[in-house]
């Protein structure tokens, strides 16, 4: 049995303790084991927590069962990633309220070097259907390294997944379940194709009950793992708005297809655009020009710092990216340990140089 792993599953498993407070905990106590062996009176003295939640943190008995999670996942092939792991999403790990924890299933690499999520209505037209399939069809001719991400519901989420296969792009499920499952269950032939070519992701143990409020919880999840967020139909009100919104609160980029003056399940997407929400955006030219993405068919790394004098600071910095890739600019400062404000001065500098390009959500990369 993985001691580590059993207290990290506890930790998410925990009533009434969100990943923000989860991490906390984990700060101010110091390790996630001592969590669980702490007194009342030391776990209550940590902000937000409180008495009420000491309390429930002690009698919780979750140790119990994540026990039993991790014979699940043992069993099952699944893969348990924390957040302080090293293989944990770099563009989740930025959000402020991600999962401590998260299950993966298939050939999962959620580090692609670019990563988009695809959102729309269950009740998807054929107008939607086929421009998911282009956009799709033109990243495949692109070449791009690219990660498709939906919900695999019905509609557009089903569609940009089948699509993703259809053309040879990594595309990955998330799901507001267990990996015990799949929900809706006709789309199981699919799931399974993905396993090859992506797989499922889920911040949910097994059994977790089919609730339409972790449909809206795991929605966090789709806007957090991707540089933007592509919103093809949306009615009024729905998911898709909502998944929108949250990936304009991570400082993501969101976009929309316009549809049709008058058509029901065109009119969130309109609605975005009046409203500033997402940019308009018609195919994959618009993308490209709003994301600053070349049109290459790969990337190659350029070394354009080798002759250029760097002050101490900005090498840690360059170095970084040459080994890690593109990374957001609190990244960058929690791994250098310098202040957001001075690596902003830093960046700017560098980008004088001509050593870094800055991209959309205050994200870096080498040139």
């Amino acid at each position: 049995m993985n001691e580590q792993l059993k207290y990290q599953i506890a930790l998410s498993m925990l009533p009434g303790i969100g990943g923000v407070l989860a991490r906390n905990l984990v700060a101010y106590v110091g390790n996630v084991e001592e969590i669980f062996t702490a007194s009342i009176q030391t776990l209550q003295k940590i902000p937000g927590i409180g008495e009420y939640n000491a309390r429930r943190i002690k009698n919780a008995g979750v140790l119990q069962k994540a026990e039993q999670e991790i014979e699940f996942i043992q069993k099952n092939n699944i893969k348990a990633s924390f957040y302080t792991d090293q293989d944990f999403p770099r563009r989740l790990k930025a959000c402020i309220d991600a999962p401590v924890l998260i299950y993966t299933k298939g050939n999962v690499k959620l580090d692609e070097q670019r990563v988009i999520s695809i959102v729309g209505t269950r009740n998807a037209t054929d107008y939607g259907k086929a421009v998911v399939d282009e956009l799709l069809k033109a990243f495949a001719e692109r070449n791009y390294e690219i990660l498709v991400v939906s919900g695999l519901a019905y509609g557009i989420d089903i569609s940009a997944h089948r699509s993703a296969l259809k053309y040879n792009i990594s595309t990955v499920g998330v799901v507001a379940h267990g990996l015990d499952r799949l929900y809706p269950a006709l789309h199981k032939e699919t799931a399974s194709k993905m396993m090859e070519q992506g797989g499922m992701v889920s911040d949910f143990p097994s059994d977790t009950k089919i609730d339409p409020q972790n449909f809206v919880k795991r929605n966090r999840i789709i806007a957090g793992l991707a540089d933007a967020t592509i919103v093809v139909e949306s009615a009024e009100k729905g998911g898709a708005l909502i998944t929108a919104e949250i990936a304009s609160s991570y400082n993501r980029d969101v976009f929309a297809f316009p549809g049709r003056a008058g058509d029901s399940y065109s009119k969130g997407c309109n609605q975005l655009i009046k409203n500033s929400g997402a940019s308009l955006i018609e195919g994959i030219d618009d993308l490209e020009f709003f994301m600053g993405w070349e049109k290459t068919k790969k990337q190659e790394a350029v070394q354009s710092s080798l002759f250029i004098e760097l002050k101490p600071d900005e090498q840690k910095i360059v170095d970084l990216l040459k080994e890690q890739g593109e990374l957001f600019i609190d990244q960058i400062a929690a791994e250098v340990e310098l202040p957001v404000s001075r690596i902003s001065t830093i960046m700017i500098n560098l980008e004088f140089k001509n050593v870094l390009t800055a991209l959309p959500g205050k994200m870096y990369k080498l040139r």
